[in-house]
């Protein structure tokens, strides 16, 4: 039988789904600002996002980093990463077609995919939930892990602190306008490439936080973020391409759908969000929330 409506199974898949909606939202967060303020379609943002967990993962092993001191050391080294790799080569496609940005950070993907492979091999190495956040909280319908509902809580703030500097504060602001008119911010003192440079390194440190946060409750292997990042890509397409906070509310909208889909109808709930794309595509090109050309 195709569908199931157990009201706590319902409710149960939609918290999970809610969970990976995080995850979502924190991706497509990162995709977005580069998008929106570069104009890159970085292709390699699931890269990071596994880089993220991957050297969060080789600090407990080589150092004894505990989880609380990667989710602050590995995503400053995920955007230190990020800085080499605008510098080396985002820089050189900013005034050219976004269709070699994508190729390129296709091709960037592939090969630390591969070498990631070489070192750590095929399997996916474990990592434990941190001591602080094991357990359960009873919700009514179900026994909820207490480190999901810390990845809820935290991944919501930190999409909403993300969007209020991008969109709120004149740090923000200035990054429009470099992006926007860089000549004229330049005349105003402002070293518009250093910003922008800054700017990719917190677009995919983003990533890397996804990564440290998803490393306890997903595999950890080299394939895990080419896994996500085409979800998080029809994330991006639904939300509107460069909308900030369309990632921010299409990423947990899409979670929650995709719960219900796992509880409702179990072999429609890989393509719900793709099916979900091409009707928003096909009703509003721009997406739900991107702004008119």
């Amino acid at each position: 039988m195709p569908f199931d409506l157990n009201l706590n199974l319902i409710l149960g898949q939609m918290v999970l789904g809610l969970v990976n909606g995080v995850f979502y939202a924190i991706l497509s967060l990162g995709l977005a600002i580069i998008f929106g303020l570069l104009g890159v379609i970085n292709f390699a943002h699931g890269v990071f996002f596994m880089l993220g967990a991957f050297l969060a993962y080789m600090l407990g092993a080589t150092l004894g980093i505990g989880y609380w001191g990667s989710l602050l050391i590995a995503p400053v080294l995920v955007g230190l990463i990020g800085i080499v790799v605008e510098v080396l080569l985002i820089r050189r496609l900013y005034k050219i077609d976004h269709l070699y940005g994508l190729l390129l950070t296709l091709g960037l993907a592939l090969a630390i995919e591969g070498l990631i492979r070489i070192v750590f091999g095929q399997q996916g190495v474990p990592y434990p939930i941190p001591p602080s956040l094991r357990g359960a909280v009873d919700i009514g319908f179900m026994l909820l892990p207490l480190y999901r509902v810390w990845v809820v809580v935290a991944g919501i703030v930190l999409c909403l602190a993300t969007w209020f500097v991008i969109e709120r504060t004149p740090l923000g602001a200035k990054l429009r306008a470099a992006t926007d008119n860089p000549a004229m911010v330049q005349a105003f003192g402002i070293n518009v490439p250093v910003m922008l440079t800054l700017t990719y390194a917190a677009g995919v440190a983003l990533a890397g936080v996804g990564g440290v946060m998803a490393a306890p409750v997903m595999t950890i292997d080299p394939a895990m973020g080419t896994n996500i990042v085409i979800v998080v890509f029809a994330v991006v397409v639904i939300g509107g391409m460069g909308s900030i906070f369309g990632s921010i509310v299409t990423g947990l909208g899409l979670g929650l759908l995709e719960g219900l889909a796992k509880a409702t109808f179990p072999s429609a709930s890989s393509t719900v969000i793709f099916v979900a794309m091409v009707i928003i595509l096909v009703l509003r090109p721009r997406g739900l929330f991107g702004k008119m050309a």
